[in-house]
């Protein structure tokens, strides 16, 4: 099977977007039972993490933190004024893998999978690839 996308519209410039939803529904729509499924973000400004998904404040704090650990308004050598973007991206990795069983996602209790934006708003991709 090829692999699937999911296109992901942000509004803002830093942004955390739930896509839990998102790729079980993928898992549904194509009878995928037992296996894994590969999550990758094909950009170099964006990526995805998996963390806390019951308080919204976690994904508040991180974007805080991040911007503090990595601003935007320091000077950089890479010009196209987005390097801070490109830092955050390889803090966070732009992949995933997770368990699929009896056709659902195997994530902890209270976990999420994230698309993290570093660079928007954009009109963004993610590409799911299931593998038994």
């Amino acid at each position: 099977m090829k692999h699937l996308e999911i296109k992901i519209k942000t509004t803002a410039r830093t942004q955390i977007v739930d896509i839990t939803s998102h790729i079980q529904k993928l898992i549904q729509e194509h009878s995928f039972m037992n296996g894994l499924v590969f999550v990758f973000v094909p950009h170099t400004t964006a990526g995805v993490s998996i963390n806390e998904n019951a308080d919204p404040d976690v994904k508040r704090d991180f974007l805080d933190k991040m911007t503090m650990m990595v601003p935007a308004d320091t000077a950089y050598r890479h010009v196209e004024g987005n390097a801070d973007a490109h830092i955050k991206t390889i803090l966070t990795n732009t992949s995933q893998t997770l368990f699929v069983e009896d056709g659902q996602l195997i994530l902890g209790t209270w976990q999420g999978i994230y698309f993290c934006e570093y660079d928007g708003p954009r009109t963004r991709k993610c590409w799911i690839k299931f593998m038994e």
